[in-house]
């Protein structure tokens, strides 16, 4: 069976395309205002790559916040639901998942078959996500690319006092004026979004393995301060990104096969 996972996020649309477990083709792109037109272009991508037509997908899941507005899904499934669906399948001894995306951020619990038991999210304010790492990039006139290994060269730790985007962006400011080096103001950046989740997680049960998804998990900084900070092995996936589609792709997988063993037993009757 052929299924496809698309994850509509604030920041970026991932589209991914699995063949019975097997992922075929994946694309990533900016988000943008017209949604609809950003994921016909990262589905037709994913397609062309797995040499398919719409037609040769057998069920669509939908997930991200941007799901509600996608009428080509076969069913919309929560980010949550997603994002533990696609890292116990990369990483069959998770028990927590670290999601940071660009506009929240979210840890989730899960159990030893990898469902959702508890989790934690923090959607009040952009502090400690993408966005936030982006307007602190900007503040320090980098590119997003280059803070995480900027970082990882300070000699000084420089704490930063806020977590919210809008006055840690002025304290940034501040202490730039000071005479303070870009790589130690990150490194209290860093500190400081860290500490952030590892309180989110302190709300929810440590055991077995940490799997971290979403972009900012391509943040070398944030998974080395992480490593250090929790007391249980830390997963990167090689894509994190593309976790929640994969997910979404495995729960449209399942949905496929319920449906053809409820065809099966009805034609028995």
């Amino acid at each position: 069976m052929i299924t496809a996972g698309i994850d509509i996020g604030s920041l970026s649309t991932e589209a991914l395309i699995m063949q019975d477990g097997r992922i075929l083709s994946y694309a990533i792109a900016k988000t943008g205002p017209k949604v609809k037109t950003v994921v016909k272009e990262v589905l037709d991508e994913t397609l062309d790559m797995a040499s398919l037509s719409s037609g040769g997908i057998d069920y669509v899941v939908a997930t991200g916040y941007g799901r509600v507005a996608l009428d080509i899904a076969d069913r919309t499934v929560t980010e949550i639901t997603c994002h533990a669906t696609g890292a116990y399948h990369l990483f069959p001894e998770t028990r927590l998942v670290i999601d940071i995306g660009g506009q929240d951020s979210k840890v989730i619990q899960l159990d030893s078959r990898g469902k959702v038991v508890d989790f934690v999210m923090n959607d009040k304010c952009a502090a400690g996500t993408g966005r936030f790492l982006e307007v602190m990039a900007d503040a320090l006139e980098l590119g997003i690319a280059e803070i995480g290994p900027l970082s990882l060269k300070s000699r000084k730790k420089v704490p930063i006092s806020s977590t919210c985007t809008v006055f840690a962006e002025s304290e940034v400011i501040s202490l730039i004026a000071e005479g303070c080096e870009r790589r130690d103001i990150l490194r209290g950046l860093h500190e400081a979004i860290a500490n952030r989740i590892i309180g989110m997680a302190s709300k929810l049960m440590w055991t077995g393995q940490v799997t971290m998804t979403g972009g900012v998990a391509k943040n070398t900084a944030i998974a080395h301060i992480l490593r250090k900070k929790i007391p249980l092995p830390l997963n990167i996936p090689e894509e994190p990104q593309i976790v929640g589609a994969l997910g979404a792709a495995f729960v449209a997988q399942k949905a496929v096969a319920t449906r053809s063993m409820r065809a099966m037993m009805f034609s028995r009757t």
